[in-house]
């Protein structure tokens, strides 16, 4: 059968911009390959005009004009290639973008709906009551609080007034306390006798120079023989 109606032939894959790319990178390297070569050789019959005259400068600077075409033909040629570089390599710059904003929106289409599922289990009324559950218990908590603190004994009826009088009349007993102290401190001074208050401190007078004091073994002073 394959005979008769022919075998379909299996199509090659299409070329990505990758293979392309790198196809016309080659291109432009063998293109400033030539193009180096030929400034070379255009230096060298440079050199050679410039020795020479008549018939053979002539000939070395039609060979060098010949050389100079092919250079700029190739340099045309690398120009044209270096544009169609930079215009795959905007192309496969925007599909990679593309590439990349596919994989963004499906990952924000999956968090989108584990967020759907996650959202269901938490319930807007549940956690209402919860704060409200919380507050009251606060509240609670405060009120037994001031009860624990409050003062047995004391009456809430007390005036303020009664405080604030009595309160007066506690400085005044306090100063006339030190009023007295006072009165009786400079009484009992004047009431003391002469002889009793402290005299003046009499210097005790300077040993002799010179004098020796013998003492006995229990540290006592000897008293002088006299001869």
């Amino acid at each position: 059968m394959n005979r008769i109606f022919g075998q379909k032939k299996v199509q090659a894959p299409a070329p990505s911009l990758g293979d392309a790319s790198g196809k016309i990178d080659g291109r432009l390297k063998g293109l400033d390959d030539k193009i180096k070569a030929l400034d070379d050789e255009l230096r060298k019959f440079q050199v050679l005009i410039k020795r020479s005259s008549g018939a053979t400068q002539a000939n070395h600077k039609r060979r060098a004009i010949d050389v100079l075409k092919r250079k700029k033909m190739y340099e045309q040629q690398r120009d044209q290639l270096a544009a169609q570089s930079f215009n795959v390599d905007q192309t496969n710059f925007a599909l990679d973008s593309v590439k990349d904003t596919i994989t963004t929106v499906d990952a924000m289409k999956g968090a989108h709906k584990a967020l759907k599922v996650e959202a269901k289990k938490v319930k807007i009324d549940d956690i209402e009551d919860l704060t409200d559950d919380l507050a009251d218990m606060m509240e609670d908590m405060n009120e037994i609080n001031d009860a624990l603190g409050r003062n047995y004994g004391v009456s809430d009826e007390i005036d303020e007034a009664d405080l604030d009088a009595e309160l007066a009349g506690l400085e005044d007993e306090l100063e006339g306390l030190g009023e007295m102290e006072a009165d009786a401190t400079a009484s009992s001074v004047e009431a003391t006798p002469a002889y009793l208050l402290p005299s003046e401190p009499v210097n005790a007078p300077e040993a002799k120079i010179g004098a020796q004091t013998t003492t006995d073994e229990f540290g006592l002073p000897v008293a002088p023989v006299h001869n």
